[in-house]
């Protein structure tokens, strides 16, 4: 299913449309503030799988998508100084790895201990959060052929995986730059990747 969704007022029933099948254990594909991303509900193991195998990734870096950090306290542990940076950071294109709390499900974290973290600037990424009521697991739409339309325009991600998700939400045109990843696990920031934002 193709669900359109703007910024500006997100329509109600194709919001809806996009939290039915979140709450089936369905996959998703939606805006973020850098790029188009798969997505489930945080407790779906089977949704974690078919994104596990939609990415080719044996042992995927998990992430958790959440709508502030507030909610993000919840499954990760935040003291002093890394509140401090997410406040300053978030919302914005980053991904911050972070020891995982006990409310990650057991089988999503295997035997890793930290997860990344984003708090998305989309409004569109956290309506869909806060419609669903919690973090969705995500990972990044990634084009094995390095053809940045397959991975920018809804509508050719769309055609690429009508078959392979329950929904794609069309938003425009994504941006082709991935996130910043930064390692909060020890006691300053570390950068792993540049991206899209730029740490503060």
């Amino acid at each position: 299913m193709l669900v359109r969704l703007y910024d500006k007022n997100p329509n109600e029933r194709e919001l809806r449309k996009v939290v039915d099948a979140l709450d089936k254990g369905g996959v998703i594909i939606y805006p973020t503030d850098s790029v188009y991303a798969f997505g489930c509900r945080l407790n779906s193991v089977e949704g974690a799988e078919r994104i596990a195998t939609l990415c080719g990734k044996g042992e995927q870096t998990l992430s958790v998508i959440c709508s502030s950090i507030s909610e993000a306290s919840e499954y990760v542990r935040i003291d002093n100084a890394q509140f401090k940076v997410l406040k300053r950071n978030t919302p914005g294109p980053f991904t911050f790895i972070m020891n995982a709390s006990g409310a990650i499900p057991n089988r999503l974290l295997a035997k890793r201990k930290t997860v990344g973290i984003r708090i998305p600037d989309s409004p569109i990424a956290r309506a869909i959060i806060e419609a669903v009521g919690s973090p969705l697991y995500t990972a990044s739409v990634k084009d094995p052929d390095s053809i940045v339309e397959y991975t920018t325009d809804p509508e050719l991600i769309w055609e690429r995986y009508a078959d392979k998700v329950d929904v794609v939400v069309s938003a425009g045109y994504g941006s082709a730059t991935p996130t910043t990843i930064v390692d909060l696990t020890d006691r300053e920031p570390e950068i792993i990747r540049e991206g899209a934002g730029e740490l503060l």
